[in-house]
């Protein structure tokens, strides 16, 4: 095929899920669409609410065939309730909680919401087993540490999600649960034995092979003997040997965002690109950094690699395929009545633990206390003054607070402090011993994973910081 053929260039944008600014269509991907792009991977700031969102992707289906993805996992990582915070508990909950059951039905009643704005396929669920503490990137979005546990939620997850038509997205293959580093600033690296990985990293996504999970996203980690010294994401031994052949998946393959730096910033965009598809991914996931004009230069270094002999027309005529029989999978767009925020709630209150005893809040004086949002959670809103109407809340960054200042603040009435992942933290942990020191009868609420206990009088850990985790925190705090 030549580089003139407009069926390649048809075929490499197929391969493409493009991303956008905005919470219309621009003209430029309608136009994509037309000319044959996947889809489109959308962002908390293409989303307004619900109406705004479906008509959003009625627009989009009128141009084209588009996958329609977006990340909405529940928990502290949220796509449709990106302003607001998600009324669903999140995977460490779920974890905690532990009855597949209810994971279950959590993940249909996303699918419901999705299916209701028009998405067909959802980025989750993450089925990394976290392992380091010190996790920086996956945290309270793993069911948990244990490879059976996070197994069998995976696969509630995945009927979940798929008995309502929503594709799942299982990640991150090979696994992200074990690192230190986050890609997307740098390229992480699993230190993990072969058999290692597979006692533990590859428990889950062969459950989740199994169920029949319709996709799978790829890691950007490195892990030594597996890929091949670059990130997993253009290792054709991990996505080809690995998954396809040893595992005998046959689904899409889908990479994560291309344009997180452990790809962009090694091999660059169009590099990676190339690399990603020659390696095995169907779908090439772009995140909302690369303009219009890089999505082009990358569509003509795919076609230059195709007519240049450096990637096989074949693998994207593959590619496609796979994309095609996802498409046919998909039902059609409707209403679904599933009300997630009941169900979200109970789950979150059947997630949430208290430790010691809290006497009756006295004009409660609470500190929150900052936590740097991640790249993958994005600025969604946190905290705990919607159900402590009479309380003061402030929220102070640690390195900045003045702990003698805020103790005077909270002479003579209950005081409660707010933290999530404290135990990533040296400076949150060090302002939480200092007010703890003087205040040993308060109150320390725990939005994150439950690692670091300091002693207090009572202790709430609630595994996540959504509105549905916070809620059930603060009605155990006021019961």
């Amino acid at each position: 095929m030549s580089a003139a053929d407009p069926g390649l260039r048809r075929l490499a944008a197929g391969t493409l899920l493009a991303a956008f600014q905005g919470t219309t269509a621009p003209d430029w991907v309608l136009r994509a669409l037309e000319g044959g792009l996947g889809g489109v991977t959308l962002f908390g700031f293409n989303v307004a609410d619900a109406g705004q969102l479906a008509a959003l992707t009625r627009r989009l289906a009128e141009a084209g065939r588009p996958v329609v993805s977006l990340d909405e996992e529940g928990g502290d990582v949220t796509r449709l309730a990106y302003h607001t915070g998600s009324p669903y508990p999140g995977n460490a909950a779920l974890g905690a909680v532990d009855d597949p059951g209810l994971t279950e039905r959590i993940y249909r009643a996303i699918a419901g919401d999705l299916l209701s704005c028009g998405v067909n396929l959802d980025m989750g669920p993450v089925a990394d087993v976290n392992t380091e503490n010190d996790n920086p990137v996956i945290g309270t979005r793993s069911f948990g540490s244990a490879p059976a546990l996070v197994a069998r939620h995976t696969v509630a997850a995945v009927r979940g999600l798929q008995s309502l038509g929503v594709a799942a997205c299982v990640k991150h293959f090979p696994g992200h649960g074990a690192t230190r580093q986050d890609s997307h600033l740098e390229i992480p690296v699993v230190e993990a034995s072969r058999e290692l990985l597979e006692e533990r990293e590859f428990v889950p996504f062969r459950a989740a092979i199994e169920a029949g999970t319709k996709s799978i996203m790829t890691a950007h980690v490195r892990v030594p003997g597996l890929t091949e010294g670059r990130p997993a994401t253009l290792s054709p031994r991990t996505l080809t040997t690995l998954l396809r052949h040893e595992m005998g998946y046959d689904g899409v393959v889908i990479s994560d965002a291309l344009d997180m730096h452990a790809i962009s910033g090694s091999v660059g965009l169009s590099g990676g690109a190339v690399l990603s598809l020659a390696a095995g991914s169907d779908l090439l996931c772009l995140g909302p950094l690369p303009t219009p004009e890089e999505i082009e230069r990358l569509l003509t270094a795919v076609v230059d690699a195709v007519a240049g002999g450096r990637l096989p027309a074949a693998r994207l005529e593959e590619a496609n395929e796979r994309v095609d029989r996802l498409r046919a999978w998909f039902p059609t767009p409707g209403t679904y009545g599933t009300d997630g925020t009941v169900i979200g709630l109970d789950a979150a209150r059947r997630a949430v633990s208290l430790t010691g005893s809290a006497t009756p809040l006295k004009h409660p004086f609470v500190i929150e206390i900052d936590t740097p949002p991640t790249m993958a959670v994005g600025d969604v809103p946190w905290g705990v003054a919607p159900w402590l109407p009479e309380a003061e809340v402030v929220r102070v960054k640690p390195a900045e607070a003045d702990a003698a200042a805020l103790l005077g603040r909270a002479a003579g009435r209950s005081l409660v402090v707010v933290v999530k992942d404290a135990h990533r933290y040296a400076e949150t942990r060090a302002l939480v011993s200092a007010l703890l020191a003087a205040r040993p009868d308060a109150i320390v609420v725990e939005l994150g994973l439950p690692i670091w206990r300091p002693e207090a009088a009572a202790y709430i850990a609630a595994y996540g910081a959504a509105r549905a985790n916070t809620q059930a925190a603060m009605e155990l705090l006021t019961a």
